[in-house]
């Protein structure tokens, strides 16, 4: 449906972010991790150059996105999150992480277990959203504040916007003033996800 309806439409601004599904059922029980001796550290060589590149997603993207979602956790278990009050919120279930492109239509959805971190859904959603629309900038918010998140995008032919992290220095870094009006449209997927 997506694909017919919005496939030839050009999509300005997608919006992503999770919010949680509380489940009836129990969580799934850990297993402990026996931790073994780590190794001794060494300093990595860096070499000019040796930075890994990543490349536009090509044909073999169909086997990359199923690998990519085989990684991700899909149990019944707990998850936390800071509401927008900045206090923890705790639930048994499950997230289900959205793309929303304007006017709220929602784009694409993967449904993991409660305690995957947003941004480790990050990559497979924005291969899944790009090979059903065409979209320009990709709007997140500071859980998706990683390098690679940021080169995906643009790997995919996106701008990415990505509100910063609070670095241990304890500054954020400001978008532009052009960069900060299109952020404002990053409130469909609140209006998304609001029950």
């Amino acid at each position: 449906m997506i694909a017919k309806h919005e496939g030839q439409r050009l999509v300005g601004h997608i919006s992503r972010d999770a919010t949680e599904i509380v489940g009836r059922e129990r969580a799934l029980r850990k297993e402990q991790k026996v931790k073994a001796p780590a190794p001794p550290k060494q300093p990595p060589e860096k070499r000019r150059g040796s930075e890994p590149i990543l490349e536009a997603p090509g044909a073999s993207t169909n086997n990359d996105l199923q690998e990519m979602l085989a990684d991700l956790p899909t149990a019944c278990d707990c998850g936390s999150k800071r509401n927008s009050k900045g206090y923890p919120q705790h639930w048994v279930g499950y997230k289900l992480h959205l793309d929303v492109a304007d006017g709220q239509i929602p784009i694409s959805c993967i449904l993991t277990s409660a305690s995957v971190h947003d941004s480790q859904v990050a990559l497979p959603l924005a291969t899944l959203t790009a090979q059903r629309v065409t979209s320009l900038y990709d709007l997140m918010d500071s859980a998706y504040d990683a390098d690679v998140i940021e080169k995906w995008s643009r790997a995919l032919g996106h701008v990415p916007l990505i509100d910063s992290h609070r670095r241990s220095n304890g500054k954020k870094q400001e978008f532009a003033p052009h960069e900060a009006q299109r952020f404002k449209e990053r409130t469909t997927i609140e209006r998304s996800v609001a029950v």
